[in-house]
């Protein structure tokens, strides 16, 4: 792969999810046209990631937030920001609680994953090894 491919998107409301998921895609189906495979459990962890990540960001931010897709030679990288300085605050769940995984599927899937705030908001950062 030449250059990084990249995609960025801004999204909101009920579809937020589905929309960024719908991005990776797009972003696979380029690295396939350019001449580079993306590992299926990459796109698929990846989709699952900015699934969590953007739902959370909608749910608990106001509603709206960024996507940035960023296919390196090591793998995806994945930026979504949102206008809420507060970290993700991982939840503890049993066997019948609804919802609060989400934190902990990203943290398993993403080999490195950050959090940077400032007075704009935040920015949450994961990144899926190629090699998976």
């Amino acid at each position: 792969m030449a250059a990084p491919l990249r995609r960025h998107c801004d999204v909101h409301g009920p579809y937020a999810a589905a929309r960024a998921r719908a991005e990776v895609h797009r972003l696979v189906r380029e690295a396939l046209c350019a001449g580079s495979r993306v590992q299926q459990t990459v796109e698929d962890a990846a989709t699952l990631v900015v699934s969590e990540l953007v739902s959370n960001a909608v749910r608990h931010a106001g509603g709206a937030c960024s996507l940035d897709l960023s296919l390196e030679p090591d793998g995806l990288d994945i930026d979504v920001s949102d206008p809420s300085p507060e970290p993700p605050r991982p939840r503890t769940t049993d066997a019948t609680s609804e919802g609060g995984r989400g934190w902990a599927i990203v943290t398993r899937l993403a080999s490195e994953l950050t959090v940077h705030s400032d007075e704009r908001g935040k920015t949450v950062h994961a990144h899926i090894d190629q090699v998976r």
